[in-house]
C-alpha cells in the first residue's frame, strides 16, 4: 500500500517541474448539479496536457544511474506516453513507447516530438502491454508502468495535496478511473488527512473493469470494449490500485458515451475547456445524477486530461447540436414545378433558420410523380424553433418530416 508520507516524499521530489493546476469554482456547474459548490481541478492544463506527468516524473527521479542509462518503457494509450517522454526527454533518458494502434493522433505525435520512439501495436492497451514487455526483455529496459506502480500511485495523489491548500472545505471528490493509479493516490492523500471526505470514482460503463473487479471481489479482466474515453479504457486494473481503492474509495459509478459526449460539449461551451472523454467522466456522472449524494455538498471534480483529437471534437460538436435541436434535417415534399425550391429557402429564411445543405434529388426520391423532397439542414435556434418552422412549412401544403 502506498502510504501518505510516500505521497508527500514525491511531491517533495518533484517541486516546481510539473505544473500547479488551477482548481477555480464553477458556477455554470454548480447550479446544473445542485452542489453546493463545485470546483474544477483543471489537469487538463498541464504541459502535456494531462495528470500523467506527475507519477512518471517522480518515477524517473527514483532510477539508479544504471538504469537511467539503460533507458525505459511503457505502454500508453496516450497520456502516460506523453508524460513520461516529456520528463525523460528533459533529463536525457532514452524512451520508447508503444501504444495501441488506434491512439488519437494528437497523441501519437505529440509523444513524438518529446524525442520519445513510438511503436504502435494492438488493438487496446492491454495489447500494447504484451508487446512493451516483450521489448523490455529484449532491449534490457526499465518498464514503468501506467498506474501499477506505488511510484506513480504516489505522484498522482500529490494532486491531493494540493486539493488541501486549494479546497480546505472540501466534501467530496469526483475522479475517472482506468487502471485506479490515479484515484489510488489522491484518495490516499485525501482519507489519511480527513476520513470524512467523500472519494467517488467515475468508469466507462463500455469498459469498468475496476467496478467489475469490486463487484467480484477479486480482479477481473473484461473484454475489450470502445469508448470515446479511451484513457481510462483498461481491461484488468492492477493489483496495487485494486486493493488501494477498496480500502479508500466509497463508491464507483458508470457514465455511457453519450452522457461522455455531452460532458465533453458542455466544457467546451460553458466552461471554454477542452477535455478529453476520460476526463469528462466526473462531469458526466454529477450532471445525469449518477451521485445523487453530491447534491448540497462541496465538490471537486478533477478534470484529468484534455488530449482528444479534432476530428473526434468536430463529431461530438455535430452530435451535440442535433441533440440540442441546434441543427436539424428536414424531408419537405412539395410539388415538382419551377420556382418551388427558391420558395423554400424563402420560407426558411423567413422563419430565422440558416440552411447549411441542401439536396434536391428527383431520380433517388421516394416522392410520387409530379413531386420532389427535398432534404435541407439547417441551424436552428432549438426544439421549439424546429416545430415552428415545420408548421409553417406545413401551412403551405407541403408534408414535412424530421430525419433523426
Amino acid at each position: 500500500m502506498v502510504t501518505l508520507q510516500q505521497i508527500e516524499d514525491a511531491q517533495q521530489r518533484i517541486g516546481d517541474a510539473v505544473y500547479r493546476s488551477p482548481c477555480p469554482k464553477s458556477e455554470q456547474f454548480k447550479e446544473l448539479t445542485d452542489c453546493a459548490t463545485l470546483n474544477c481541478k483543471m489537469e487538463n492544463l498541464q504541459r502535456t496536457g494531462a495528470f500523467k506527468e506527475r507519477g512518471a516524473l517522480n518515477k524517473l527521479l527514483t532510477l539508479t544511474p544504471d538504469e537511467r542509462a539503460r533507458g525505459v518503457i511503457a505502454a500508453s494509450a496516450g497520456n502516460h506516453a506523453q508524460g513520461l517522454a516529456y520528463h525523460a526527454g528533459r533529463q536525457g533518458v532514452n524512451t520508447t513507447i508503444v501504444m495501441p494502434e488506434r491512439t488519437p493522433l494528437i497523441k501519437v505525435t505529440r509523444t513524438r516530438s518529446y524525442g520519445a520512439r513510438v511503436v504502435l501495436h494492438g488493438a487496446n492497451f492491454d495489447e500494447a502491454y504484451a508487446e512493451a514487455l516483450r521489448i523490455q526483455d529484449k532491449e534490457n529496459r526499465v518498464f514503468v508502468h501506467p498506474f501499477n506502480d506505488p511510484l506513480i500511485i504516489a505522484g498522482q495523489g500529490t494532486i491531493g495535496l494540493e486539493l488541501f491548500e486549494q479546497c480546505p472545505y472540501m466534501d467530496m471528490v469526483v475522479v475517472p478511473i482506468g487502471g485506479g493509479g490515479l484515484i489510488s493516490g489522491v484518495a490516499c492523500a485525501l482519507k489519511e488527512t480527513n476520513p470524512r471526505i467523500k472519494v467517488i470514482g467515475v468508469q466507462a460503463s463500455a469498459i469498468a473493469s475496476m467496478k467489475a473487479s469490486l463487484d467480484a471481489g477479486k480482479l477481473v479482466e473484461l473484454p475489450a470494449g470502445t469508448t470515446i474515453a479511451d484513457g481510462i479504457s483498461v481491461k484488468r486494473p492492477g493489483d496495487y490500485t485494486f486493493e488501494m481503492i477498496r480500502r479508500y474509495v466509497d463508491d464507483i459509478v458508470t457514465v455511457d458515451e453519450e452522457e461522455i459526449a455531452n460532458a465533453i460539449l458542455l466544457l467546451l461551451e460553458r466552461e471554454k475547456s477542452v477535455v478529453e472523454g476520460a476526463g469528462a467522466v466526473g462531469l458526466a456522472a454529477l450532471i445525469n445524477g449518477k451521485i445523487p449524494s453530491a447534491r448540497g455538498r462541496k465538490v471537486v471534480l478533477l478534470l484529468s486530461g484534455g488530449n482528444i483529437d479534432v476530428n473526434l471534437v468536430s463529431r461530438i460538436i455535430e452530435r451535440g447540436l442535433v441533440k440540442d435541436g441546434r441543427l436539424v434535417r428536414l424531408v419537405v415534399r412539395m410539388p415538382d414545378r419551377p420556382g418551388m425550391l427558391a420558395r423554400l429557402t424563402a420560407e426558411i429564411a423567413q422563419a430565422g433558420a440558416n440552411v447549411v445543405e441542401i439536396y434536391h434529388n428527383r431520380a433517388f426520391s421516394k416522392a410520387g410523380l409530379g413531386e420532389v423532397a427535398v432534404e435541407v439542414t439547417l441551424e436552428t435556434r432549438g426544439r421549439g424553433h424546429i416545430e415552428e418552422l415545420m408548421g409553417g412549412l406545413g401551412q403551405k401544403g407541403w408534408q414535412v418530416s424530421e430525419e433523426t
